[in-house]
């Protein structure tokens, strides 16, 4: 086989490769299960370029590939859509043609292979965040069972569980009631100690990681986020500077621009969802600080606090959460990708060099 490079559709057992040449053409499609396309794989001459979307799997499928000499490209499923001759007929054949085709495509950006040691640490943020879920919607099931016997309780977990405990016992209440509430409390007892034993795993993962504990120093960032960004992100080196970051992160304003008419809209909320909220959940703790600060000593305030102040009086809330939640994430990749520590004086540091004469 004269393959230079190969597009894969990957799925669970079902593996559609189309073969190219250094040019892109296709010379052949082949389907394969899951052990011949290992089997296939291991075939190839070293050095052939596989390309792939960045789905479920395709980063051990990468690892597989690397570790039988192979190069492995992943690529954002968005960006191999368009690639797709009839965007109204899909099927694993045209998805793979597309891959091809994507992999040669001018200026394509590509996506680092995560290590198992990633993925084993952004596992347990996956059940951390699965196990939240779960309990939110018992909690949520139980207080439409309640109202359905006409007991409405106040909004709010706290307030629910409160009353869940109160009433465990109350024999006022029907027997049946009795027996759920006893029920949902031993459930949520269980979820609670899950949760709790992901956030022991977290805190003591990212506690061996030295680009975590730089990360930590930002404000706004806590274990959990220090860990998923480290995690998730790897080499920060990939992206050539803090804005890409933050358009990975899904953070920066979409546009729809013509004519040398800027024209932008909300934010793109591309990417990792999870990496995002933590991000906005930092920036709103920083914010709600930063308006105490400006209430008790508005004096002591810090240049970022004062942009701070001033943004929220032009755009409001939201818009200087999410503003906030961008600069951090600028803030994180400069951390990550040149090694340093943060420092919210490095400000100065620019300013003098900008000012000193050219040589």
């Amino acid at each position: 086989m004269n393959a230079t490079t190969i597009g894969v559709d990957l799925a669970k057992n079902v593996f559609v490769a189309c073969v190219g040449d250094g040019m892109g053409r296709v010379i052949e499609t082949r389907e394969f299960n899951r052990c011949g396309f290992l089997a296939w794989l291991s075939s190839l001459p070293r050095g052939t370029v596989i390309g792939m979307e960045a789905c479920s799997g395709a980063h051990c499928w990468g690892r597989t590939m690397a570790a039988l000499g192979l190069a492995p490209r992943l690529m954002a499923a968005d960006f191999v859509r368009a690639y797709r001759k009839r965007q109204a007929v899909k099927n694993d054949r045209a998805d793979a043609a597309a891959i091809l085709a994507a992999l040669h495509a001018p200026g394509m950006r590509f996506i680092a292979v995560k290590t198992e040691a990633q993925q084993q640490r952004l596992a347990w943020h996956s059940l951390r965040l699965g196990w939240i879920e779960e309990r939110t919607a018992l909690l949520n099931r139980i207080r439409g069972v309640l109202a359905e016997f006409g007991m409405v309780v106040e909004p709010g977990a706290t307030r629910l569980r409160r009353w869940l405990a109160e009433h465990e016992f109350d024999t006022a209440q029907p027997m049946i009631v009795r027996h759920l509430i006893q029920s949902v409390r031993d459930q949520l007892d269980a979820l609670d100690a899950r949760i709790g034993e992901c956030d022991r795993q977290i805190a003591a993962q990212q506690a061996k990681d030295a680009a975590a504990r730089r990360v930590r120093e930002l404000p706004g960032v806590g274990q959990l986020t220090a860990d998923a960004i480290t995690a998730s992100v790897g080499d920060a080196r990939m992206f050539s500077n803090g804005r890409q970051f933050a358009a990975w992160l899904g953070l920066t304003p979409s546009q729809y621009s013509s004519g040398g008419k800027p024209k932008l809209g909300r934010i793109t909320r591309r990417g990792d969802s999870y990496l995002r909220s933590l991000l906005v959940q930092g920036a709103r703790s920083v914010f709600a600080a930063t308006l105490r600060k400006a209430r008790s000593a508005p004096d002591t305030l810090t240049r970022l606090q004062q942009w701070i102040v001033g943004l929220n009086a032009r755009v409001g809330y939201h818009k200087t959460l999410v503003a906030i939640a961008n600069k951090q994430a600028r803030q994180l990749w400069a951390v990550l990708a040149k090694g340093e520590a943060y420092s919210p004086e490095a400000w100065r540091q620019w300013g003098q060099t900008a000012e000193q004469p050219a040589a």
